[in-house]
């Protein structure tokens, strides 16, 4: 479920009391929605034509002012107009704070600790830790606090009421991001194209590899039939004989053979040389 989808419902019975508020019930009406528990948007309550009807009471202008501030602006915003503007309660307060930081996160998905207690005037760490709690059980926004760091990470947060005068800058935005989302998805549309054709290069030079790797190994095995099977040294084997020991068995008788007659030349000389 997203967040901030049951906040319409948690004021409507406030919607329908209006209907008959006037004057003094219509800002005692303001007063009751912006302290109830569970109420985070007031636009509808903003617009009805009673309530507008407050904005040119000076008696009750400043109620109108403070339903304003809880629409869409922040506790920062009242303190400095506090002046002119209803005291709060302790349940508005905290409230105010709770919508204060979905603002602010807004333009920022971290947020350092130091810029909260700044923006929300809270005394310590630890107050402010506890308010952002009860902010994230609440629905109101969903993240988380790094101690470590001293700063809230923003996931994603309910939707505030839109200020008057706001909705083009909001148009503009949504269209910068438009834009810029269909050019991240073209750039990773042609970066998918690119790896689909080096993957299909890479194949087809695998498959050239393997073919070359197989009429290879089919021609030394045609060659190792037709020569024989090769020894362990190398040598050629036929018949089961290594054929370069035949070599060399035939190759001892005819040196004897040459060394012999050699020999008996030189007897044969020694001979003649006697009867002389």
């Amino acid at each position: 479920m997203e967040l901030g989808t049951n906040f319409a419902a948690k004021l409507e019975p406030f919607l329908l009391i209006s209907k008959s508020a006037k004057g003094a019930a219509a800002a005692k009406l303001i007063q009751d929605a912006t302290s109830a528990q569970g109420v985070f948007v007031f636009a509808e309550l903003l617009e009805l034509p009673n309530i507008q009807e407050l904005a040119n009471n000076e008696q009750h202008a400043p109620f109108f002012s403070l339903l304003q501030v809880f629409s869409y602006r922040t506790y920062k915003d009242y303190l400095a107009n506090k002046d002119s503007l209803p005291q709060l309660n302790q349940a508005q307060i905290i409230k105010l704070k709770h919508l204060s930081i979905v603002s602010l996160a807004a333009s920022r998905r971290i947020l350092p600790y130091s810029l909260l207690l700044q923006e929300l005037q809270m005394p310590t760490i630890r107050d402010l830790e506890d308010l952002i709690i009860d902010a994230i059980y609440l629905d109101i926004l969903r993240g988380k606090l790094d101690q470590k760091e001293q700063q809230l990470e923003i996931e994603y947060t309910m939707g505030r009421d839109l200020e008057p005068g706001k909705a083009e800058a909001v148009l503009a935005a949504l269209k910068t991001w438009a834009s810029t989302t269909a050019s991240v998805l073209s750039a990773l549309d042609n970066k998918l194209t690119q790896i689909a054709s080096y993957s299909a290069a890479v194949a087809v030079d695998n498959e050239e590899h393997d073919r070359a790797y197989n009429a290879i190994l089919k021609d030394v095995s045609k060659d190792t039939k037709k020569r024989g099977p090769l020894t362990a040294s190398g040598n050629i084997m036929r018949g089961g004989v290594d054929l370069a020991d035949a070599m060399d068995v035939d190759e001892e008788p005819r040196m004897k053979g040459r060394k012999g007659m050699a020999v008996d030349a030189m007897i044969k000389q020694q001979r003649k040389r006697n009867r002389f």
